[in-house]
């Protein structure tokens, strides 16, 4: 059986070699059919990776709450149902690591001559391990600044950027924000940008009750958002409920009244964004399969012309013994190798093209061994596919009639 095999393949090799570039042009469609599907599922996977990326920076187990229902539209400041003292009480929660609370407000910035619009945010020193802040530079403020709604700040590497000279230390020089004077004790790291593709550098963090009283007159202690931090992933759901009790009895609702705030938990968002990324993957992969197939039709249409051109040597190898078997096999060998050979090409221009698409867009690609195989295991189904009609076509030749075929 072995020998058989290793005769067929023999002639199945000769006869794609005597028609050189007939072959390679058969070829190029599984070329780029497997090199395109290698191409999207890399980009799709890069995708993918990114934005869990962003995701996990905020961590797996930090639920954020907003006020607010979940169907209102909440414009900064316009929803009042969150305070400073919410907070705090969360903080007593069992399972609750530490909790923040954000005040936001865009301000003009100004260092010496230059001036920069940016983000204030006004919060606590627990936001540093909630988001997972480092500093390059200095230190972050400590509660005794937040009590004392100290005039200091930490800024983010946007910030620094546009209101100093690079290679300037920018911890103990002043700032001002509001038409106030702030020291400067921190700048951060890089952080990136968000899963919503704002630049999470282009920040100054303040104590949250200097951000309140001094810069946007808040008397109420009401906040913008809170972040709370889980101290296990397994405890998120009973944490969530706990704090949708506790705000609720706080807040004073009836079991008839919705939540006046919603809460996001982000592990719920992770899973559903790779679930939405996994379905862009495949939707690209698909959209590259059809090049696929079109390379398959390639093939068919080649093979069959060959079963036309050498219907004589059919006739002759039928009555030197061949079975139809042998002509079927030999045919649909040829269809495969012509796929085999095209993937083999087209790995390596979709591997190419991916590292190349990745330099000159700056766009992360993952190149997976499942997407290689998915690729070369389609192409060899398509050559399978495309090939049998016309293997089929030859094997049905009757030996005297392929003997007197001109």
């Amino acid at each position: 059986m072995s020998v058989k095999i290793g005769v067929l393949s023999d002639f199945a090799f000769r006869a794609l070699k005597a028609n050189k570039l007939r072959s390679i042009l058969t070829m190029l469609g599984i070329i780029i059919g497997v090199a395109a599907v290698i191409l999207m599922m890399s980009i799709g996977q890069g995708a993918q990776q990114q934005v869990m990326s962003r995701i996990n920076r905020l961590g797996t187990n930090t639920l954020t709450i907003f006020p607010g229902t979940a169907g209102q539209f909440v414009r900064s400041g316009s929803v009042n149902t969150l305070t400073l003292d919410d907070v705090e009480a969360v903080r007593q929660l069992p399972g609750v690591q530490a909790a923040a609370p954000t005040v936001r407000s865009g301000q003009l910035v100004t260092c010496g001559n230059k001036t920069w619009t940016t983000s204030i945010t006004g919060t606590t020193p627990e936001i540093a391990d909630i988001s997972s802040l480092t500093l390059e530079r200095g230190r972050f403020f400590g509660q005794a600044e937040v009590s004392g709604a100290a005039t200091v700040a930490v800024i983010g590497q946007t910030v620094y950027t546009n209101l100093y000279t690079p290679g300037t230390n920018p911890v103990g020089t002043e700032i001002r924000i509001g038409g106030e004077a702030y020291r400067v004790i921190g700048l951060l790291q890089t952080v990136g940008a968000s899963s919503g593709g704002s630049d999470q550098d282009d920040v100054v963090y303040i104590p949250v009750t200097t951000a309140q009283l001094r810069l946007l007159g808040i008397t109420d202690k009401s906040i913008n958002m809170m972040q709370v931090q889980v101290a296990g992933q397994d405890q998120m759901e009973s944490v969530q409920q706990a704090i949708t009790y506790l705000l609720r009895k706080r807040h004073r609702l009836n079991d008839n009244q919705e939540d006046d705030f919603t809460i996001r938990n982000m592990a719920q968002l992770q899973s559903e964004a790779q679930n939405i990324t996994g379905i862009l993957t495949l939707f690209l992969a698909g959209v590259a399969a059809i090049s696929l197939i079109v390379g398959g039709i390639g093939v068919m249409n080649i093979m069959l012309v060959s079963v036309t051109e050498r219907t004589r040597e059919i006739g002759v190898r039928m009555a030197l013994g061949a079975s139809r078997q042998d002509i079927l096999n030999q045919f649909l060998l040829e269809a495969v190798l012509l796929s085999l050979s095209g993937s083999f090409i087209g790995i390596v221009v979709g591997i190419a093209g991916s590292k190349i698409f990745s330099s000159f867009s700056g766009w992360s690609t993952v190149i997976s061994f499942f997407s290689v195989f998915i690729a070369v295991a389609f192409a060899l189904m398509v050559g399978i596919f495309f090939g049998y009609y016309p293997a089929r076509q030859a094997a049905r030749l009757k030996p005297a009639e392929a003997l007197n075929y001109e």
